[in-house]
């Protein structure tokens, strides 16, 4: 494990007020910081996180919004490398993207860190969270488009200008059934590593002609300039959680919870709760192509859209409901049943695991 300093950016004091603390008026935006403060007097504040230098970048920006929250606060960055980031074989053998957690867990429930920062999308949906633990914060959510990034070189701009048995590089299986729903034509293959690496070998190997990766991943490890198409909602869904970075901790730490809390983004966590109902609810494993994607209509009202793919992308189950933002679990849960009686539930049970 690696611990690298927090403090970075005094003028992040701005975003304060674009969590929870925007629903407290100045008085008690104040109370709630002195209440954090006083609790954590005269210890640091350890964040945990993968050693990806995408998951260190988020938790750098974690780190810098907590410190416009406490000034005074050491906060520490602590890299954990999974077994998830060794392992370059298929997940499911690990059993699924638990693997990218299960070391950080250990890590907050044995009081290494205080805090573990998570992109959502990580989360697995069929494994329970550490008995004690919460999540206490989720960022605002950022761009949820998937986009593709053309190896150096290459003359095409569009998937639609690809001929015919191109590859195309992915290490999502609900990226590539859709792909390939929308390219049956094309090869779609695996590839593992982080971002950084994947795109060295992109450009390095020139086994595939693109990759396709979140659009916000890419602009967080400052890497904006490699998008090449981002693609739309109806050709690529996002997954359950694109987006967003969750902040976990320990229930029984008041000063830490109450500190995440302060970061929380009411409206992202309204469609993280629809989304995530739904993904509960079918069950799904770490081979299986699920999308959902969770918003708020222009008046008012949550929309959300699932999906579930054969891995080849030739048969899908789809639904898009609609219900009131008090009701999040109950509109994903009834997605996830009109998927089951689309035939979803048997489409899981047909893939390996």
């Amino acid at each position: 494990m690696k611990a690298v300093a927090g403090r970075v950016n005094r003028a992040m004091l701005s975003v304060v007020g674009q969590g929870a603390g925007s629903e407290l008026d100045h008085d008690q935006a104040s109370l709630m910081r002195r209440f954090v403060a006083q609790g954590l007097e005269g210890r640091a504040l350890r964040l945990g996180t993968r050693t990806s230098p995408m998951a260190m970048a988020q938790a750098r920006d974690v780190a810098d919004r907590i410190f416009a929250i406490c000034p005074d606060l050491d906060v520490q960055v602590i890299g954990i490398e999974t077994s998830g980031d060794r392992w370059q074989g298929d997940l499911a053998e690990l059993g699924g993207k638990g693997a990218f957690m299960k070391e950080i867990d250990r890590a907050l429930v044995m009081g290494v860190v205080d805090a573990a920062v998570h992109c959502l999308k990580d989360v697995p949906g069929d494994i329970p969270p550490p008995p004690g633990t919460c999540f206490a914060a989720y960022l605002e959510r950022e761009d949820v488009h998937d986009a593709v990034v053309w190896r150096n070189g290459s003359p095409f701009r569009s998937l639609d200008e690809l001929p015919p048995g191109t590859s195309i590089g992915t290490s999502s299986v609900r990226r590539k059934a859709q792909l390939l729903r929308h390219r049956p034509d094309l090869h779609v293959d695996r590839i593992r590593g982080n971002v950084n690496s994947r795109l060295a070998r992109l450009d390095a190997e020139h086994q595939f002609e693109a990759l396709v990766l979140a659009a916000a991943g890419l602009r967080r490890i400052g890497m904006d300039d490699r998008i090449g198409e981002v693609l739309p909602l109806d050709v690529m869904c996002p997954a359950v959680g694109a987006g967003v970075i969750g902040l976990q901790c320990r229930e029984s730490d008041a000063s830490v919870v109450e500190l995440l809390r302060l970061l929380d983004h009411a409206e992202t966590r309204v469609h993280v709760r629809a989304e995530r109902a739904m993904l509960h609810a079918l069950q799904g494993h770490c081979n299986s192509p699920i999308a959902g994607h969770c918003h708020t209509t222009p008046d008012g009202q949550l929309s959300l859209i699932g999906m579930v793919f054969t891995r080849e992308g030739g048969q899908f189950a789809y639904a898009h409901e609609w219900d009131t933002p008090n009701r999040a679990e109950e509109l994903g849960a009834y997605v996830a049943s009109v998927l089951g009686r689309k035939g979803a539930r048997d489409i899981i049970r047909g893939i390996p695991h």
